[in-house]
């Protein structure tokens, strides 16, 4: 027992150093926002569908000053876009390139563009609701999918955030089915999402689960 009683405090000890070092070097969690990720069409843009006119391009109100906002405040910024029309056959990589720069000038630079070309039924990883965009857009930033917030308009959006283990904003438009605003985070507009990601990417007033 003597043995045992003094063994204690060295053990005791060594433990509580352990657990001291581990606290210290344990990432916050969940970890602060470093890059948000948007939906070109709907989010950035008003939707015109197939658009492969670059004279079509509106932004939305409010999205210039919200991505200036982001890049003042040093956040990575980044578009992640299904252009299913390339698959259709009603516009060509190089008609959507032109709508891209378009926006690019419009809105200010980029740090990443990712867009997918496929069809809903290519079976590709890319697609949203699949991660691939999101995991690819991160990873161009060099960031973890988790330091990226994804913010689009309809229900896809969020749910490839989800999958690529993202945060995920929806700002809801006539085009957001009601369905896909249960149970997720929405803003009422582009500078209320980038402000959500300032704060660090958790709840904040006016906010929805």
């Amino acid at each position: 027992m003597t043995v045992t009683s003094l063994a204690i405090p060295p053990v005791a000890t060594w433990h509580w150093l352990r657990g001291l070092v581990a606290a210290r070097s344990a990432a916050p969690w969940p970890p602060p926002v470093r890059a948000v990720l948007f939906d070109r069409d709907g989010t950035l843009i008003h939707d015109v569908p197939y658009n492969k006119d670059p004279e079509k391009v509106e932004p939305v109100p409010g999205a210039k000053e919200a991505l200036d906002l982001a890049r003042r405040a040093g956040l990575r910024v980044g578009v992640v876009t299904n252009q299913s029309a390339i698959a259709r056959g009603l516009a060509t990589e190089a008609e959507v390139a032109a709508v891209n720069a378009r926006v690019t000038e419009l809105l200010g630079p980029f740090d990443t563009w990712r867009q997918c070309p496929h069809g809903t039924g290519d079976g590709c990883d890319c697609r949203k609701p699949a991660p691939g965009l999101v995991l690819q857009a991160a990873a161009d930033l060099g960031v973890a999918p988790e330091e990226c917030l994804v913010v689009g308009d309809i229900g896809g959006d969020v749910a490839a955030a989800r999958a690529a283990g993202a945060r995920g904003v929806l700002i809801p438009t006539p085009r957001t089915r009601p369905g896909e605003t249960a149970g997720v985070r929405r803003a009422a507009g582009l500078e209320e999402a980038v402000r959500y990601a300032l704060a660090g990417g958790t709840g904040a007033v006016s906010w929805h689960e």
